[in-house]
């Protein structure tokens, strides 16, 4: 059994006991979270497509960390005229581990 989620503006394909990151949500560590906003639900090649969310299902999830991702370098440049600026941006994020889903 499987489904298809949306989260952060982002959709993941979970499935039980799945450790993924998302965006940043609400929470503390060990704290379990409710997704209602399921697309798709498989189970046993039976298929339940929403339009656009299925009424009712929802992904059960407990956040395992908060953190922030490794940082990326973002230098912006100006030929010829000595310009340079360096950035660095570090993104929130939340990692969930699955634990049921609900139809």
């Amino acid at each position: 059994m499987y489904a298809i989620m949306k989260t952060g503006g982002k959709q993941y394909t979970v499935k039980e006991g799945d450790l993924l990151r998302v965006e940043k949500l609400e929470g503390e560590i060990g704290q379990e979270l409710v997704l209602n906003e399921v697309l798709l639900i498989a189970d046993a090649g039976k298929y339940t497509i929403g339009k656009p969310v299925i009424e009712g299902a929802s992904v059960t999830a407990e956040i395992v960390d908060q953190d922030k991702a490794k940082k990326i370098l973002v230098m912006h440049r100006k030929r010829r005229k000595g310009f340079k600026k360096l950035n660095g941006h570090r993104q929130p994020y939340t990692e969930i581990r699955i634990k049921s889903i609900a139809s």
